[in-house]
Protein backbone atom coordinates (compact mmCIF):
# COMPACT_ATOMS: atom_id res chain seq x y z
CA UNK A 1 0.00 0.00 0.00
CA UNK A 2 1.36 3.40 -0.95
CA UNK A 3 1.54 6.04 1.76
CA UNK A 4 0.62 9.56 0.69
CA UNK A 5 2.48 12.40 2.38
CA UNK A 6 0.86 15.74 3.08
CA UNK A 7 3.69 18.24 3.01
CA UNK A 8 3.51 21.58 4.77
CA UNK A 9 5.54 23.20 2.02
CA UNK A 10 2.61 23.07 -0.40
CA UNK A 11 1.44 26.26 1.29
CA UNK A 12 4.76 28.04 0.83
CA UNK A 13 5.36 30.52 -2.00
CA UNK A 14 6.96 28.96 -5.05
CA UNK A 15 9.59 31.69 -5.27
CA UNK A 16 11.12 30.85 -1.87
CA UNK A 17 14.38 29.02 -2.45
CA UNK A 18 14.40 26.72 0.58
CA UNK A 19 10.80 25.59 0.83
CA UNK A 20 11.39 22.65 3.15
CA UNK A 21 10.26 22.87 6.77
CA UNK A 22 12.20 21.23 9.58
CA UNK A 23 9.26 18.93 10.23
CA UNK A 24 9.22 17.65 6.68
CA UNK A 25 13.02 17.50 6.56
CA UNK A 26 12.76 14.96 9.37
CA UNK A 27 11.02 12.53 7.01
CA UNK A 28 13.90 12.72 4.57
CA UNK A 29 16.49 12.43 7.34
CA UNK A 30 14.85 9.22 8.50
CA UNK A 31 14.77 7.91 4.96
CA UNK A 32 18.44 8.66 4.33
CA UNK A 33 19.57 7.25 7.69
CA UNK A 34 17.63 4.03 7.05
CA UNK A 35 19.74 3.30 3.97
CA UNK A 36 23.08 4.64 5.15
CA UNK A 37 24.45 1.29 6.30
CA UNK A 38 21.89 -0.99 4.67
CA UNK A 39 24.18 -3.11 2.52
CA UNK A 40 21.56 -5.42 1.01
CA UNK A 41 19.75 -5.56 -1.34
CA UNK A 42 22.55 -4.13 -3.43
CA UNK A 43 23.16 -3.52 -7.11
CA UNK A 44 26.93 -3.18 -7.57
CA UNK A 45 28.13 -1.41 -10.68
CA UNK A 46 31.48 -3.18 -10.77
CA UNK A 47 33.17 -5.20 -13.48
CA UNK A 48 34.62 -8.36 -11.95
CA UNK A 49 38.09 -8.87 -13.42
CA UNK A 50 38.78 -12.03 -11.44
CA UNK A 51 37.38 -14.11 -8.59
CA UNK A 52 39.17 -11.88 -6.08
CA UNK A 53 36.91 -9.01 -7.13
CA UNK A 54 33.83 -10.88 -5.88
CA UNK A 55 33.64 -9.15 -2.52
CA UNK A 56 30.84 -7.65 -0.46
CA UNK A 57 29.92 -4.04 -1.28
CA UNK A 58 31.29 -2.73 2.02
CA UNK A 59 34.66 -4.33 1.29
CA UNK A 60 34.88 -2.73 -2.15
CA UNK A 61 33.61 0.75 -1.24
CA UNK A 62 33.67 1.07 2.55
CA UNK A 63 31.86 4.42 2.70
CA UNK A 64 29.30 4.35 -0.11
CA UNK A 65 27.94 0.80 0.10
CA UNK A 66 24.38 1.42 1.32
CA UNK A 67 21.22 2.71 -0.34
CA UNK A 68 21.15 -0.14 -2.91
CA UNK A 69 23.92 1.25 -5.15
CA UNK A 70 26.97 3.51 -5.03
CA UNK A 71 25.50 6.66 -6.51
CA UNK A 72 22.39 6.46 -4.32
CA UNK A 73 24.63 6.06 -1.30
CA UNK A 74 26.57 9.16 -2.32
CA UNK A 75 23.50 11.28 -2.67
CA UNK A 76 22.01 9.80 0.47
CA UNK A 77 25.07 11.19 2.28
CA UNK A 78 24.58 14.48 0.42
CA UNK A 79 20.99 14.63 1.68
CA UNK A 80 22.11 14.35 5.29
CA UNK A 81 24.93 16.88 4.93
CA UNK A 82 22.63 19.38 3.26
CA UNK A 83 19.93 19.01 5.87
CA UNK A 84 22.22 19.46 8.86
CA UNK A 85 23.59 22.57 7.15
CA UNK A 86 20.12 23.99 6.58
CA UNK A 87 18.75 22.89 9.96
CA UNK A 88 21.79 22.93 12.31
CA UNK A 89 19.67 23.14 15.48
CA UNK A 90 17.20 20.39 14.58
CA UNK A 91 16.63 17.71 17.19
CA UNK A 92 18.01 15.09 14.82
CA UNK A 93 21.16 17.02 13.87
CA UNK A 94 23.45 15.42 16.53
CA UNK A 95 22.30 11.93 15.49
CA UNK A 96 22.99 12.70 11.84
CA UNK A 97 26.41 14.13 12.63
CA UNK A 98 27.34 11.06 14.62
CA UNK A 99 26.30 8.78 11.77
CA UNK A 100 28.26 10.81 9.22
CA UNK A 101 31.32 10.96 11.46
CA UNK A 102 31.46 7.17 11.34
CA UNK A 103 31.30 7.24 7.53
CA UNK A 104 33.66 10.11 6.69
CA UNK A 105 36.85 8.61 8.11
CA UNK A 106 40.01 9.56 6.15
CA UNK A 107 41.19 5.97 5.67
CA UNK A 108 37.91 4.74 4.19
CA UNK A 109 37.58 7.79 1.95
CA UNK A 110 41.08 7.14 0.63
CA UNK A 111 39.95 3.62 -0.25
CA UNK A 112 37.00 5.08 -2.14
CA UNK A 113 39.36 7.40 -4.02
CA UNK A 114 41.74 4.55 -4.83
CA UNK A 115 38.89 2.48 -6.26
CA UNK A 116 37.81 5.39 -8.44
CA UNK A 117 41.35 5.88 -9.71
CA UNK A 118 41.76 2.19 -10.45
CA UNK A 119 38.36 1.96 -12.19
CA UNK A 120 38.08 5.22 -14.14
CA UNK A 121 34.77 4.33 -15.81
CA UNK A 122 33.06 3.37 -12.55
CA UNK A 123 29.90 5.45 -12.00
CA UNK A 124 30.63 7.58 -15.07
CA UNK A 125 29.13 10.24 -15.03
CA UNK A 126 25.99 10.16 -12.85
CA UNK A 127 27.84 8.97 -9.76
CA UNK A 128 30.62 11.48 -10.42
CA UNK A 129 28.05 14.26 -10.57
CA UNK A 130 26.56 13.44 -7.19
CA UNK A 131 29.97 12.89 -5.62
CA UNK A 132 31.04 16.39 -6.63
CA UNK A 133 27.71 17.82 -5.44
CA UNK A 134 28.49 16.21 -2.09
CA UNK A 135 31.88 17.90 -2.17
CA UNK A 136 30.23 21.29 -2.71
CA UNK A 137 27.96 20.67 0.27
CA UNK A 138 30.78 19.56 2.56
CA UNK A 139 32.77 22.69 1.72
CA UNK A 140 29.73 24.81 2.58
CA UNK A 141 29.44 23.17 6.01
CA UNK A 142 31.59 25.79 7.67
CA UNK A 143 31.94 24.42 11.21
CA UNK A 144 35.10 22.62 12.30
CA UNK A 145 33.66 19.13 11.90
CA UNK A 146 32.38 19.94 8.42
CA UNK A 147 35.73 21.28 7.33
CA UNK A 148 37.42 18.14 8.66
CA UNK A 149 35.06 16.03 6.59
CA UNK A 150 35.66 18.21 3.53
CA UNK A 151 39.41 17.79 3.90
CA UNK A 152 39.07 14.02 4.25
CA UNK A 153 36.83 13.96 1.18
CA UNK A 154 39.34 15.75 -1.06
CA UNK A 155 40.91 12.53 -2.45
CA UNK A 156 37.50 11.44 -3.76
CA UNK A 157 36.99 14.76 -5.51
CA UNK A 158 40.49 14.69 -6.95
CA UNK A 159 40.02 11.16 -8.33
CA UNK A 160 36.71 12.03 -9.98
CA UNK A 161 37.95 15.29 -11.48
CA UNK A 162 41.01 13.52 -12.87
CA UNK A 163 38.78 10.83 -14.39
CA UNK A 164 36.48 13.47 -15.87
CA UNK A 165 39.34 15.51 -17.32
CA UNK A 166 40.66 12.38 -19.00
CA UNK A 167 37.27 11.21 -20.28
CA UNK A 168 35.49 14.34 -21.50
CA UNK A 169 37.94 15.20 -24.30
CA UNK A 170 37.26 11.73 -25.72
CA UNK A 171 33.47 11.99 -25.49
CA UNK A 172 32.57 13.15 -28.99
CA UNK A 173 28.78 13.05 -28.69
CA UNK A 174 26.31 13.86 -25.93
CA UNK A 175 24.43 11.01 -24.29
CA UNK A 176 20.72 11.68 -24.59
CA UNK A 177 18.51 9.46 -22.43
CA UNK A 178 16.33 9.72 -19.37
CA UNK A 179 18.49 7.90 -16.84
CA UNK A 180 22.02 7.52 -15.46
CA UNK A 181 24.28 7.90 -18.54
CA UNK A 182 22.62 11.18 -19.63
CA UNK A 183 25.38 13.76 -19.98
CA UNK A 184 23.88 17.23 -19.50
CA UNK A 185 22.89 16.67 -15.85
CA UNK A 186 26.41 15.56 -15.00
CA UNK A 187 27.99 18.47 -16.85
CA UNK A 188 25.81 20.90 -14.90
CA UNK A 189 26.69 19.38 -11.55
CA UNK A 190 30.39 19.28 -12.36
CA UNK A 191 30.26 22.88 -13.56
CA UNK A 192 28.72 23.94 -10.25
CA UNK A 193 31.60 22.19 -8.46
CA UNK A 194 34.26 23.77 -10.69
CA UNK A 195 32.88 27.23 -9.99
CA UNK A 196 32.52 26.60 -6.27
CA UNK A 197 36.15 25.46 -6.07
CA UNK A 198 37.61 27.94 -8.59
CA UNK A 199 38.95 25.15 -10.80
CA UNK A 200 39.21 27.29 -13.92
CA UNK A 201 40.71 24.59 -16.13
CA UNK A 202 37.89 22.17 -15.35
CA UNK A 203 35.32 24.93 -15.76
CA UNK A 204 36.68 25.80 -19.21
CA UNK A 205 36.60 22.16 -20.27
CA UNK A 206 33.00 21.76 -19.13
CA UNK A 207 31.77 24.95 -20.79
CA UNK A 208 33.54 24.05 -24.02
CA UNK A 209 32.04 20.56 -23.97
CA UNK A 210 28.54 21.86 -23.20
CA UNK A 211 28.69 24.30 -26.10
CA UNK A 212 30.05 21.71 -28.51
CA UNK A 213 27.27 19.29 -27.55
CA UNK A 214 24.27 21.56 -27.27
CA UNK A 215 24.76 25.10 -28.56
CA UNK A 216 23.40 24.31 -32.05
CA UNK A 217 20.40 22.30 -30.84
CA UNK A 218 17.03 23.58 -32.07
CA UNK A 219 13.40 22.46 -32.00
CA UNK A 220 13.76 19.84 -29.28
CA UNK A 221 11.28 16.97 -29.88
CA UNK A 222 9.11 17.63 -26.83
CA UNK A 223 6.60 14.94 -27.82
CA UNK A 224 9.21 12.18 -27.68
CA UNK A 225 9.42 12.32 -23.89
CA UNK A 226 9.05 10.54 -21.62
CA UNK A 227 10.35 7.05 -22.10
CA UNK A 228 8.91 4.37 -19.85
CA UNK A 229 11.54 4.35 -17.12
CA UNK A 230 12.90 7.91 -17.19
CA UNK A 231 13.88 9.74 -14.05
CA UNK A 232 15.41 12.57 -16.10
CA UNK A 233 14.08 14.81 -18.80
CA UNK A 234 17.07 15.02 -21.15
CA UNK A 235 15.56 18.08 -22.85
CA UNK A 236 15.02 20.02 -19.63
CA UNK A 237 18.36 18.86 -18.23
CA UNK A 238 20.02 20.32 -21.31
CA UNK A 239 18.15 23.60 -21.00
CA UNK A 240 19.10 23.90 -17.33
CA UNK A 241 22.74 23.20 -18.20
CA UNK A 242 22.81 25.89 -20.86
CA UNK A 243 21.35 28.34 -18.32
CA UNK A 244 24.62 27.84 -16.46
CA UNK A 245 26.73 28.28 -19.60
CA UNK A 246 25.34 31.25 -21.55
CA UNK A 247 24.85 34.93 -20.65
CA UNK A 248 21.18 35.79 -20.04
CA UNK A 249 20.51 37.42 -23.41
CA UNK A 250 22.21 34.64 -25.35
CA UNK A 251 20.42 32.04 -23.26
CA UNK A 252 16.99 33.52 -23.97
CA UNK A 253 17.73 33.42 -27.72
CA UNK A 254 19.01 29.84 -27.47
CA UNK A 255 15.98 28.75 -25.44
CA UNK A 256 13.51 30.27 -27.92
CA UNK A 257 15.13 28.20 -30.65
CA UNK A 258 15.29 25.10 -28.49
CA UNK A 259 11.63 25.35 -27.39
CA UNK A 260 9.98 27.35 -30.20
CA UNK A 261 7.09 29.47 -28.87
CA UNK A 262 7.88 27.88 -25.47
CA UNK A 263 5.80 24.87 -26.53
CA UNK A 264 6.85 22.13 -24.12
CA UNK A 265 4.55 19.43 -25.47
CA UNK A 266 4.55 16.39 -23.18
CA UNK A 267 6.99 18.10 -20.84
CA UNK A 268 4.15 20.30 -19.60
CA UNK A 269 2.12 17.44 -18.11
CA UNK A 270 3.19 15.54 -14.96
CA UNK A 271 3.53 11.80 -15.47
CA UNK A 272 1.72 9.07 -13.57
CA UNK A 273 3.24 5.95 -12.01
CA UNK A 274 1.57 2.56 -12.32
CA UNK A 275 3.69 0.45 -9.95
CA UNK A 276 5.74 1.73 -7.03
CA UNK A 277 7.30 -1.68 -6.40
CA UNK A 278 8.88 -1.87 -9.85
CA UNK A 279 12.38 -0.40 -9.58
CA UNK A 280 12.26 0.99 -13.13
CA UNK A 281 8.69 2.22 -13.32
CA UNK A 282 9.09 4.12 -10.05
CA UNK A 283 11.73 6.20 -11.84
CA UNK A 284 8.85 8.30 -13.12
CA UNK A 285 8.32 9.75 -9.64
CA UNK A 286 11.81 11.17 -9.87
CA UNK A 287 11.08 12.46 -13.36
CA UNK A 288 8.35 14.74 -12.02
CA UNK A 289 10.76 16.21 -9.49
CA UNK A 290 13.60 16.49 -12.01
CA UNK A 291 11.30 18.35 -14.38
CA UNK A 292 10.24 20.65 -11.55
CA UNK A 293 13.78 21.65 -10.55
CA UNK A 294 14.82 22.12 -14.17
CA UNK A 295 11.79 24.31 -14.87
CA UNK A 296 12.63 26.42 -11.84
CA UNK A 297 16.26 26.68 -12.91
CA UNK A 298 15.31 27.70 -16.44
CA UNK A 299 12.80 30.23 -15.09
CA UNK A 300 15.51 31.83 -12.95
CA UNK A 301 17.15 33.13 -16.14
CA UNK A 302 13.93 34.57 -17.60
CA UNK A 303 11.44 37.36 -16.97
CA UNK A 304 7.80 38.03 -17.71
CA UNK A 305 5.27 35.52 -19.00
CA UNK A 306 7.71 32.71 -19.90
CA UNK A 307 9.09 32.77 -16.35
CA UNK A 308 5.63 32.66 -14.80
CA UNK A 309 4.51 29.90 -17.16
CA UNK A 310 7.50 27.74 -16.27
CA UNK A 311 7.05 28.30 -12.54
CA UNK A 312 3.42 27.22 -12.78
CA UNK A 313 4.46 24.04 -14.59
CA UNK A 314 7.18 23.48 -12.01
CA UNK A 315 4.63 23.72 -9.21
CA UNK A 316 2.38 21.12 -10.88
CA UNK A 317 5.27 18.68 -11.35
CA UNK A 318 6.50 19.31 -7.82
CA UNK A 319 3.10 18.48 -6.38
CA UNK A 320 2.92 15.23 -8.35
CA UNK A 321 6.46 14.18 -7.47
CA UNK A 322 6.26 14.97 -3.78
CA UNK A 323 2.92 13.18 -3.43
CA UNK A 324 4.72 9.94 -4.31
CA UNK A 325 8.19 10.65 -2.91
CA UNK A 326 7.85 8.16 -0.05
CA UNK A 327 5.87 5.09 -1.03
CA UNK A 328 6.98 2.58 1.60
CA UNK A 329 8.84 0.53 -1.02
CA UNK A 330 12.64 0.44 -1.00
CA UNK A 331 12.73 0.43 -4.82
CA UNK A 332 11.97 4.15 -4.70
CA UNK A 333 12.59 5.09 -1.09
CA UNK A 334 16.35 4.47 -1.32
CA UNK A 335 16.77 7.50 -3.62
CA UNK A 336 13.67 9.63 -4.13
CA UNK A 337 14.14 11.55 -0.90
CA UNK A 338 17.30 13.03 -2.35
CA UNK A 339 15.44 14.29 -5.42
CA UNK A 340 12.84 15.88 -3.13
CA UNK A 341 15.49 17.59 -1.01
CA UNK A 342 17.39 18.78 -4.09
CA UNK A 343 14.17 20.28 -5.46
CA UNK A 344 12.80 21.82 -2.28
CA UNK A 345 16.05 23.37 -1.12
CA UNK A 346 16.99 24.82 -4.51
CA UNK A 347 20.29 22.97 -4.60
CA UNK A 348 20.97 23.67 -8.29
CA UNK A 349 19.45 27.14 -8.44
CA UNK A 350 21.81 30.07 -9.08
CA UNK A 351 22.15 31.62 -5.63
CA UNK A 352 22.90 28.27 -3.94
CA UNK A 353 25.74 27.14 -6.17
CA UNK A 354 28.47 28.43 -3.85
Amino acid sequence: MKFLLLFLFTLMPIHAQNRLSETDATRFVDLALAGLNREFPNKPGHVLRSATDARSPSEVTPVFFGHFDWHSSVHGHWTLVRLIRLFPKAEWAPKVRAALAQKFGPADLKKEAAYLRDHPSFERMYGWAWALRLGVELRALSDEQGQTWAKSYLPVEEAIVANAKAYLPKLDWPIRCGFHPESSFALGQMLDWARATDDEAFQSLLVEKAKSFYLKDTSYPVRYEPSGNDFFSPGLNEADLMRRVLPATDYRAWLENFFPAFDLGNLATPVTVSDFEDGHLVHLVGLNMNRAWNLRGIASALTGDPKNQLLELAAAHEKAGLRDAISGHYEGDHWLGTFAVYLLTGAGEPTTQK
